[in-house]
């Protein structure tokens, strides 16, 4: 039986903290990366991430004229091409809870650019400050795992999505092949931590990652999350063996 102490704690990585600190955790694990952060994603993926993410803009069927919302955008490698697909009609907002985070995305994408139709929101992905029925789609990808309350973002998601709208969830999941997953589990404990110290000159940030990894719901339990927050025509689609899964959900 829980008692109130542990209704009052949640995860961060392993271990257990006030809920009221979390996000304060996890924004000093950003403000920390935030400068290495794409190269780390390219090492640590073997350039995996950039497939991935192609993956999901693929799936996300953006069209001109079209609003969207990407949610922990970090450096803003969808909102890129989000911008490019919504075309002049269009518009796209990168949010991000993570102020560092933000303006590194938001000076990428200048240096790029990218601007005209994209603006830069800080925002918590629990209580979005957009109205309701806006978005065509929304995406959120390696950022829902960093999430204190999951439902209540999802909840969100879903106020703010047109109908008709679609959502896209990128996230790390759960390797469905045993030997892969003893494999991506050494891999995980093992490496990332020592990349995050030779690389990014932190490594506890990045243990902090790998075991954030392994507290998120598998794929199953993310759909019906999602099932219970609304949405419809739930599915998920596993990349590399299930390491990663791109989770879709409707609003009607």
């Amino acid at each position: 039986m829980n008692n109130k102490s542990d209704e009052n704690e949640t995860h961060f990585g392993y271990t257990k903290v006030p809920i009221k600190e979390k996000a304060q955790r996890v924004a000093d694990v950003f403000h920390s990366v935030a400068s290495r952060y794409d190269l780390m994603n390219d090492v640590m993926s073997f350039g995996l991430h950039r497939l991935w993410k192609r993956f999901t803009i693929a799936e996300s069927g953006v069209r001109p004229g079209q609003h969207v919302l990407d949610i922990a955008g970090g450096t803003g490698d969808l909102a890129r091409e989000f911008s490019r697909l919504a075309g002049k009609q269009g518009f796209v907002v990168l949010a991000d809870i993570n102020e560092k985070m933000l303006q590194h995305g938001r000076e990428r994408l200048l240096d790029q650019g990218i601007v005209g139709n994209i603006a830069y929101v800080q925002a918590d992905a629990e209580m979005l400050p957009f109205p309701d029925n806006y978005f065509d789609c929304i995406t959120i990808a390696f950022g829902l795992r960093n999430v204190t309350h999951k439902m209540n973002a999802m909840r969100s998601m879903y106020r703010v999505l047109k109908p008709g709208g679609k959502l896209l969830i990128l996230e790390f999941s759960k390797p469905v092949l045993p030997l892969l997953a003893s494999m991506y589990d050494t891999y995980s404990f093992k490496m990332i931590p020592k990349l995050g110290e030779w690389i990014g000159r932190d490594a506890a940030s990045y243990q902090y990652l790998v075991e954030s990894i392994r507290m998120h719901p598998d794929q199953e339990t993310l759909k019906n999350m999602l099932l219970e927050c609304e949405f419809e025509d739930v599915s998920f689609h596993n990349l590399t063996g299930g390491i990663v899964a791109l989770h879709k959900g409707f609003k009607y």
